[in-house]
């Protein structure tokens, strides 16, 4: 197969979809590889490094998208590739497609074949999307402490605290990877650490794993508005695979909360679950509602782009090479896990989230893989 790299064009997004170590396994099993130039610079590879590993190196984008027959990226394409993918091209990144409208109608138009990372499924969990949900989770965490700083909007606390005076209270909503995450690194910190969700089994499972300055809540309204009082830091971590995220804090509960209280909104790239979130960027990563600060970076990975380069690559290139070998149609007929990252395909959507989210029509997958 002819595979595709194009270099990421999304704001401040330093990832590359893969490092030079697998393209180097998916040339060793036969299959030909295109990296768009300068492509992996922000992950710490040169040009150099991806021809010795075998790769050709084309010189823009348009020669990548023209070229291959799967492109291997990390980000959803953004409107500048719209028009260059081709009808039947597969295209292997992360989609988010429920809170994308206008992206799921190009891809539709163009009739691509969207096999999305985060809703392919293994054994009951996700797991293309969690080794960045482990990134962004304990990110989550470092960015909210930085914010909490005065300077930065915040009320100007530290997270720790120090002897005399009480470390931050941070609420996670979620209790999933990247609220796992949050919470053992704001743990670490020395907050003090409640994590909130809705299966009590989980919770029981949290309690165990968890250090002894986090403590489990029930999520419910009710006992989520009697902490907003004293909370400080507030990382929302909810996930519904494929689906638009529910928004756990409204707009009216923003007056529950003491000024220069910071939410750190995880779950944006799913449309958020704060009600007043709209996503940001790392170069202009907050902004201010109601007095609360709101940081919703929708590339929260993409910060550290040479742990999450190699974190992604590490759990994307099984897959990729499946794909590679068998063809995407072959390779979902045998792994129903993977057929589940059918998003899109000539010019239908095969994942029922995304058809409920645009109330548009639904065709099932099985219906594309006959």
């Amino acid at each position: 197969m002819i595979i595709g790299i194009p270099k990421e064009i999304k704001n401040n997004e330093n990832r590359v979809g893969a490092n030079p170590a697998g393209v180097q396994e998916l040339v060793k099993h036969g299959h030909t590889v295109y990296v768009q130039s300068t492509a992996g610079h922000g992950s710490g590879y040169s040009d150099d490094d991806y021809r010795a590993a075998g790769a050709t190196v084309l010189p823009t984008m348009e020669d990548v998208y023209a070229t291959a027959e799967m492109i291997y990226k990390v980000k959803e394409p953004i409107a500048y590739e719209y028009p260059l993918i081709r009808k039947g091209q597969l295209v292997f990144t992360y989609f988010h497609f429920a809170c994308e409208k206008e992206l799921t109608e190009a891809m539709i138009r163009q009739g691509a074949t969207c096999l999305a990372y985060e809703t392919v499924v293994k054994d009951g969990a996700l797991p293309l999307l969690q080794p960045m949900s482990e990134v962004a989770g304990r990110m989550a965490a470092q960015e909210g402490a930085r914010f909490l700083e005065k300077p930065q909007g915040g009320k100007g606390m530290l997270m720790g605290g120090v002897p005399g005076v009480r470390a931050a209270r941070v609420l996670v909503l979620g209790g999933g990877i990247v609220g796992y995450n949050a919470a053992l690194v704001a743990a670490g910190m020395g907050a003090n650490v409640m994590i909130a969700d809705i299966s009590i089994p989980r919770l029981r499972q949290l309690e165990y794993m968890l250090p002894k300055n986090v403590r489990t809540l029930y999520s419910s309204q009710y006992n989520i508005e009697l902490e907003l009082p004293t909370v400080d830091l507030i990382i929302g971590a909810v996930l519904i695979p494929g689906a638009k995220a529910p928004h756990i804090i409204t707009r009216d509960m923003l007056k529950m909360m003491q000024p220069g209280t910071v939410m750190v909104d995880v779950a944006i790239d799913q449309g958020g679950c704060f009600e007043t979130s709209h996503p940001t960027t790392h170069s202009e990563p907050t902004y201010v509602v109601d007095g609360i600060v709101h940081y919703c970076v929708a590339n929260i990975p993409g910060a550290v782009p040479i742990t999450s380069t190699r974190a992604l690559t590490n759990a994307t290139l099984p897959y990729a090479i499946r794909i590679a070998n068998m063809g995407w149609k072959e390779a979902c007929r045998a792994d129903a896990g993977l057929a589940k990252g059918l998003n899109v395909v000539d010019g239908k959507i095969c994942f029922k989230a995304v058809s409920e989210a645009f109330d548009m029509p639904y065709t099932p997958v099985e219906e594309i893989l006959k």
